[in-house]
């Protein structure tokens, strides 16, 4: 998997060092591709600004973690087996299905922020500073401290 990388993104928000936060190759190499997806769409559409710096990053560590609470559900199953020999045991929930399910929230309400949820896409928009206009009644208002 080859990585491009986004010009001036870094510019706007620094990619995170991945490796200060995963430890697996294959999963630091998942979390640089979401991360030039996510921020290829947010530049283009005119919507990366620094003050969304972390919740980029908690974004694709959810994608991340999703993925590896998938993994596990998927090799193992989302019901843990009691074990041997313990009468009272019973069948439960996996908590990397619960992780998974949790993950997948997580994702989604941050999608929805960004407007990366094809149904939020046309909310999304770039904020607009506005410009204050003078009025002929500022002239008599008395601004404090001067």
């Amino acid at each position: 998997m080859s990585v491009v990388e986004i010009p001036n993104t870094g510019d706007i928000v620094p990619e995170p060092d991945w490796s200060a936060l995963f430890n697996d190759e294959l999963e630091i190499a998942s979390a640089k591709e979401h991360w030039r997806r996510v921020t290829t769409e947010l530049k283009d559409r005119a919507l990366m600004a620094p003050g969304n710096a972390h919740a980029l990053q908690r974004l694709v560590v959810a994608y991340v973690l999703y993925d590896r609470s998938l993994r596990e559900v998927a090799e193992h199953g989302a019901v843990v087996k009691p074990k041997r020999g313990n009468k009272t045991a019973m069948h439960r929930t996996s908590p990397h299905f619960t992780a998974m399910r949790e993950l997948a929230s997580d994702a989604a309400v941050l999608e929805a922020e960004f407007g990366l949820a094809p149904r939020r896409r046309s909310a999304a928009t770039k904020a607009e500073r506005v410009r204050k206009t003078a009025k002929a009644s500022d002239e008599f208002v008395k601004r404090r401290g001067a």
